[in-house]
């Protein structure tokens, strides 16, 4: 080596170990939850020993062990629970009844109402028009459903007398699909709100039920859209994190996208890409006799227990419509775990996947109650395109990680997924009511107790 090329070597490692130095002291890169490396050993979902995947068999006897005891007290009808861990079916069981009544034991392949776990579903269905270029996020709702253009606010005023009076106060901008997919467009559901004047037009209108809670499949898909985007907002679009109808209205953008029933893109884009075979908005006749039964009453509060029926709906809600079973569901998990395929069926980029599975919300919009208040009764998570998103590997009250990301439904379906553990988990059950939150957090303890390496 000569004396210039040794001087520009000597050189060149001074340049590295001064940009090493300098990022050193910059302090730690800030860590990012990354989807798992592919392509993995062995066939997707295989049975694989818990052992195999870094759990314990003894430890994950333990959700046997406290679902039965629910089962026994008459607090559960009965659940399916199953656990994949770096790609491999680790745990799939079924305890207590698909009807107390009959005395029907629940079998693994029960069909449930998974209601709000339709979410994601109509989100990616959404996502992968976007991939298509025939939707904008930024779009307004309005491009694709007119009803949505001069939209109204519900406030109040000061009168004669200083009083704070109803009023109606144009939107300040139009809400966007994005607004949609992350529940910031100013909609509500009236089972929530507590702004009376949404809640009444939502009672007038046929969207809030208050003896049939988070049903609005008796209305036609053009009957939704015409009577939502009538009533007022409850709070001017991108400031609010307000939980609500937003997606069944995107399920009406899907479809008017792509021309097609919200049902018919699901089957083509995502459930028959992903193989789940036995999810839908309604249930064939011939399987009825799998549907999963609530109790009677709600042991907590003695209600009765009203739920829908699987009967073919006037409209696929995409915000609480589906069927399914706990199969089907961690399929469609497993397939965003892993970047949005499964397989070798592709149903979304990776990128899509990550910007879905990101913080949504930031500083500039706050939450009337914060997602994981109302899902699990802790604060610690935001909100993506369709997700909850654990924010930081503390603050909740429940074990997780960084950027695990996931959704419930109102009849006790619950999942989550984990990139940073690799870990995808459903649980099924069929109990409406205020012991939901419990049952997720009791699900999510279990589990990362098991965790063994």
């Amino acid at each position: 080596m000569s004396r210039i090329e040794g001087g520009r070597a000597v050189a060149s490692r001074r340049v590295v170990l001064g940009a090493a130095v300098a990022l050193l002291a910059l302090g730690p890169l800030p860590a990012q939850a990354e989807m798992p490396a592919r392509p993995r050993a062995g066939a997707t979902l295989s049975p694989a020993a818990p052992e195999e995947v870094g759990l314990s068999s003894e430890r994950l006897g333990r959700i046997r062990r406290v679902m039965e005891e629910e089962v026994a007290g008459g607090r559960l009808p009965g659940a399916v629970v199953m656990i994949a861990r770096r790609g491999r079916l680790a745990y799939a069981e079924s305890f207590g009844f698909r009807d107390k009544a009959a005395g029907a034991p629940l079998a693994k392949d029960a069909i449930f109402r998974i209601y709000s776990m339709t979410k994601p579903l109509a989100s990616v269905a959404a996502m992968t028009l976007v991939e298509d270029g025939r939707i904008q996020l930024t779009d307004p709702v309005a491009k694709y459903l007119p009803e949505f253009k001069d939209l109204k606010v519900a406030g109040t005023k000061g009168n004669a007398l200083g009083e704070q009076v109803p009023d109606l106060v144009p939107a300040e901008r139009a809400p966007t699909v994005q607004d949609l997919l992350r529940h910031t467009a100013g909609l509500a559901y009236g089972e929530i709100t507590t702004n009376p004047a949404v809640k009444a037009a939502y009672a007038k209108a046929g969207l809030f039920k208050p003896d049939f809670d988070y049903n609005t499949t008796d209305l036609t898909p053009e009957e939704f859209t015409s009577r939502i985007a009538a009533a007022p907002l409850a709070y001017q679009p991108g400031t609010v994190w307000q939980y609500s109808l937003a997606v069944d209205v995107l399920g009406r953008v899907v479809e008017k996208a792509a021309g097609k029933r919200l049902g018919e893109v699901l089957e083509e884009r995502v459930f028959r890409p992903l193989k789940m075979t036995e999810t839908g908005f309604s249930v064939p006749a011939d399987k009825a006799g799998r549907i999963a039964l609530p109790l009677a009453n709600d042991p907590a509060t003695g209600a009765p227990n009203r739920l829908i029926d699987g009967a073919a709906p006037k409209n696929d809600s995409g915000g609480a419509g589906a069927y399914g079973t706990a199969a089907d569901y961690l399929r469609f998990a497993q397939a965003m775990l892993d970047g949005g395929a499964l397989d070798g069926a592709r149903i979304l980029s990776r990128t899509s996947v990550e910007l879905m599975t990101a913080d949504q919300l930031g500083d500039r919009i706050r939450p009337v109650v914060s997602p994981g208040e109302l899902l699990m009764g802790v604060p610690g998570y935001t909100f993506g395109l369709g997700f909850m998103v654990r924010k930081e590997a503390g603050i909740a009250g429940v074990p997780g990680s960084k950027g695990e990301f996931m959704w419930a439904g109102y009849a006790g379906t619950f999942f989550w997924i984990d990139p940073k553990e690799d870990l995808a988990v459903v649980m099924m059950t069929q109990a409406p009511g205020p012991s939901r939150a419990y049952y997720r957090r009791e699900i999510k303890q279990l589990v990362y107790g098991a965790i063994a390496d």
